[in-house]
């Protein structure tokens, strides 16, 4: 089983990243804040205005680090991947696999239930731990229509019929959302999805717990050679890591809307740690964002059970093990994709 590996989250403003033999050098204003050997790295994420040396950058193509560089607020803006990796072969039965509707509509349809299947435990949980608060009977409505979203997904052939059952089932959850935030309701209301910018504060958490989880995703679909841009549930667009945008359905609810509801609820993260710019975007204060990694961090390393490995695996490994059980099933290694299904 691959080991997990940590992620170097660098924040600072005006970092500079260099390599010192087998190590990463972090300076800034010429004094050196942190030094980690790159054999314990699988990525490094920039946030804002930090740069790295050339040097560097090669080391970490070589072995397989991915660099990626976001603005100081979490929008990605690229990243570097050294030399593809993998077999040939098994991307070039990802791209047919792609163009055949058939094979696509059963893998998209896995996704589809996990993904429903994961976002209903939530719900249940909730109701399990918040029965008797206000919102119990939508959220038991909600877990229901759920459930008829999955039966569908079992009758439905068409790949847009199956996009159809997924938009009415984001819905149906993103409707209740607010339901599950149980504290500091004042500053944390949630009404509607909201993106580019996020709208309110519950938004602003939730896509840069996204953008999080797609950096390790795509990492995760690299690793075992896999194309990211290349998916079945989304389609190819230019620019956009469809694959990934595939696997991380599986994870929204369970890894990132989790981890935003705890820290809300828990009152880890305070009403005051955001702002709100002229065009009515909302930005995570430097301190909220720091401490949001640290907490994105320690969930990665919590142990669950995967069901399909019947196995004790940490969080943080998997979008690993569900890309690896992708190309297994595109090699013709298991008759089909299993999803993550958390229980």
């Amino acid at each position: 089983m691959k080991k997990l590996l940590n992620t170097l989250y660098v924040t600072t403003q005006g970092a500079y990243l260099s390599r010192e033999g087998e190590t990463v050098l972090v300076r800034v204003e010429k004094e050196t804040r942190l030094q980690v050997p790159i054999h314990t790295l699988a990525g490094i994420v920039c946030f804002g205005q930090v740069s790295c040396s050339p040097f560097l950058l090669g080391l970490c193509a070589e072995r397989g680090v991915g660099v990626s560089f976001l603005t100081e607020y979490g929008r990605f803006l690229a990243r570097l991947q050294g030399p593809v990796a993998g077999n040939v072969l098994l991307r070039r039965e990802q791209y047919r696999w792609a163009d055949d509707q058939e094979k696509s509509a059963n893998i998209a349809r896995a996704l589809l239930a996990g993904k429903i299947s994961n976002s209903r435990t939530v719900l249940q949980r909730a109701l399990r731990d918040h029965g008797d608060k206000p919102g119990a009977e939508a959220l038991r409505d909600a877990a229901q229509r759920l459930r008829f979203s999955l039966d569908q997904l079992q009758v439905s052939t068409s790949l847009d019929v199956l996009r159809g059952i997924e938009g009415d089932a984001a819905g149906t959850y993103f409707s209740v959302f607010n339901f599950l935030i149980t504290s500091q309701k004042e500053g944390f209301s949630f009404q509607d999805r909201s993106r580019r910018p996020p709208l309110d504060n519950v938004n602003c958490l939730l896509s840069f717990a996204y953008t999080l989880l797609m950096h390790d995703v795509r990492s995760a679909l690299e690793s075992v050679g896999l194309d990211p841009a290349v998916g079945f549930l989304h389609r190819d667009r230019p620019g956009r890591a469809s694959l990934a945008l595939d696997i991380m359905e599986e994870f929204r609810s369970v890894v990132a809307d989790r981890l935003v509801l705890s820290q809300i609820n828990l009152g880890v993260i305070k009403k005051s740690g955001f702002n709100q710019a002229e065009t009515g975007g909302v930005l995570m204060k430097d301190d909220t964002r720091k401490a949001f990694l640290v907490a994105y961090q320690k969930r990665k390393q919590e142990v669950i059970s995967h069901p399909f490995l019947n196995e004790k695996v940490e969080i943080g490994l998997l979008p690993f093990i569900q890309a690896l059980l992708l190309a297994r099933h595109i090699r013709g290694d298991l008759d089909g994709y299993p999803p993550f299904i958390w229980r």
